[in-house]
């Protein structure tokens, strides 16, 4: 009796490893082919031909088509730089520079990829429209309520994501230096 019982939790424990390994590797992913920079997350192998098995269940498990290593990469935030969730009743400023690229865009997503900006107003950010500072950084807000300067109001409640896409970018080419950095994600209020 003492065996089959050794055996029985030997085997929930090997599944519950197994399962937790893996939810964990689709979820984060940063032991498995994610790289995150500040509450930036990506996998830039997505665009490879042949990308290795946790970044093709990744893509499978999203279903989002990915742009390939030539064309951009995509940067998903769910949390902000002190790394809470975002939430849409805070106001967040998204703040700093861009890494290099020919275009960019930022868009407030919901958890099922719909986006949660006013219906009549511009879906998100795209770098050819918005104000610069300076020395070429950028202050983003996005909010329910009103906010100076680069202003993207959101609909809705409970948490949501930011994604980033850049497009012709050399953030993960390898000249030694490490990617560039992402800009940070305040929380002013909430």
């Amino acid at each position: 009796m003492r065996f089959l019982f050794n055996l029985v939790l030997m085997l929930v424990v090997a599944l519950a490893v197994g399962f937790g390994l893996s939810y964990y590797a689709l979820n984060d992913g940063r032991l498995f082919g994610a790289v995150q920079i500040g509450p930036w997350t990506a996998w830039p192998r997505s665009g490879l031909p042949a990308p290795d098995p946790y970044t093709r269940a990744y893509l499978a498990r999203t279903g989002a088509l990915q742009l390939g290593q030539g064309e951009g990469m995509q940067f998903v935030a769910t949390i902000d730089s002190d790394g809470n969730p975002l939430n849409r009743a805070c106001r967040y400023r998204i703040d700093g520079n861009t890494p290099t690229a020919t275009f960019w865009t930022l868009v407030p997503i919901a958890a099922d990829g719909a986006s949660i900006a006013r219906p009549d107003g511009p879906p998100g950010f795209e770098s050819g429209r918005i104000a610069r500072a300076n020395d070429g950084s950028v202050q983003l807000y996005v909010s329910k309520t009103l906010a100076p300067l680069n202003w993207l109001e959101i609909t809705g409640n409970g948490s949501f994501q930011m994604l980033l896409t850049l497009y012709d970018t050399t953030i993960f080419t390898n000249t030694g230096t490490g990617p560039a950095p992402l800009p940070s994600i305040i929380r002013e209020a909430c």
